[in-house]
């Protein structure tokens, strides 16, 4: 019998407790770890073992502490969020302990870690992007707006660097009235405060101003090989609670030369928004990491979750061809997840048996020997 690979997801997203059902999903049978720092993520008592892992380490002892887990576990492939660059960039020593590491070249990651200089990187190339500015002193955010509402839109601005929605905000000159306190807290803050707080910094603010996109997003999942030529691609169209899939080639096409162009290898995701009056598909945000919603292409039938590892493992993974794929509409709805016995976060793993019999939407009960980790 063959023996099951041995997958690790370092402290990611709760939703990804769908990727690991994905991972299970695989015709080759698989043995999935999940650490965290969060004793209650649902992907400890999703996975096969779950352990806590320090918390509060540099990067580069961060990498240390991956080292030795991949090495104590025996661990085939990794799936790293947390720490990306700095793992990649030791991808070499992860190689030598037989660890295959599913995340692109440190280059790509580097380069998308800022906004700015991905925009610039897109923008030299000639791939679409949206208007955009850099803004560290209030004097070039107030230009930086008034640029922006002189074509008809609203500003709206975020970090340089960040993941997902953080930091971001529609910038308003609408002064604020009692109104805001009713109903739901919204993105919305007045231009003023703003400008009023970079004033007052000592520090450069490091943000990027742009056009608020409203319309629909299209968020388009990739699979690539390492050197970035990619193998799949399709696309997840949101408005509102209605969900569908896309194979547009006004979305596929430029995802498919930033992958291509910038070596963006494994699972990464480009997210599009539409130009107000053109339009025009403009790319928003670049993923060098599997998005939250990976596991929804699961219902146009594809696993990219178990084909990054058959790649990774380096076999070719069976694929269906774009005419085969389900290309339906759909919802989202929560559902329940179990999570294992309350635990105290500590710099140590707590171990879970690995050889407890775990069922389907149930937490393992049995909690084994904590083991210190040198770090």
């Amino acid at each position: 019998m063959t023996a099951p690979v041995r997958v690790w997801l370092n402290r990611t997203y709760a939703e990804n407790v769908f990727f690991i059902d994905l991972l299970r999903a695989a015709p080759r049978p698989v043995h999935v770890l999940a650490t965290h720092v969060d004793p209650d993520s649902p992907v400890l008592a999703a996975a096969d073992l779950g352990a806590l892992e320090p918390d509060g380490l540099s990067a580069e002892g961060y990498v240390e502490f991956a080292l030795e887990f991949c090495a104590r576990h025996d661990v085939d492939v990794f799936l790293p969020r947390l720490h990306q660059l700095a793992i990649s960039v030791r991808r070499r020593d992860f190689e030598a302990l037989g660890t295959a590491l599913v995340c692109p070249p440190a280059s790509a990651i580097s380069l998308f870690a800022s906004k700015v200089d991905g925009y610039r990187a897109l923008d030299a190339v000639g791939l679409p992007t949206p208007l955009w500015r850099k803004a560290d002193t209030a004097s070039e955010l107030l230009a930086a707006v008034e640029e922006i509402e002189a074509t008809g839109s609203a500003a709206c601005l975020k970090p340089a660097s960040g993941a997902g929605g953080e930091g971001f905000r529609v910038l308003t000159r609408e002064p604020f009235s009692l109104g805001r306190l009713a109903g739901y807290v919204d993105a919305r803050v007045q231009l003023d405060q703003v400008l009023s707080a970079l004033e007052r910094s000592a520090a450069p603010a490091d943000l990027l101003v742009m056009p608020y996109l409203d319309g629909p997003e299209v968020s388009v999942d990739c699979l690539a090989e390492q050197d970035g030529r990619l193998l799949a691609a399709v696309g997840r169209t949101k408005q509102g609670r209605r969900r569908g899939f896309t194979v547009d080639p006004a979305y596929l096409g430029p995802a498919r030369r930033l992958v291509e162009e910038f070596g963006v290898g494994h699972l990464s995701n480009v997210q599009f928004r539409h130009e107000r009056g053109t339009g025009r598909p403009v790319v928003l945000d670049i993923n060098t990491r599997p998005s939250g919603g990976l596991h929804q292409l699961r219902l146009c039938g594809l696993n990219l979750p178990a084909a990054a590892v058959e790649l990774a493992l380096g076999a070719r993974p069976l694929l269906p061809a774009t005419e085969e794929l389900t290309l339906g509409e759909y919802t989202l709805v929560s559902t329940i997840q179990a999570l294992l016995p309350r635990q105290s976060a500590a710099p140590a793993l707590e171990r879970i048996d690995a050889d407890a019999e775990r069922r389907p939407g149930a937490a393992v009960a049995a909690v084994a020997a904590v083991a210190a980790v040198a770090v």
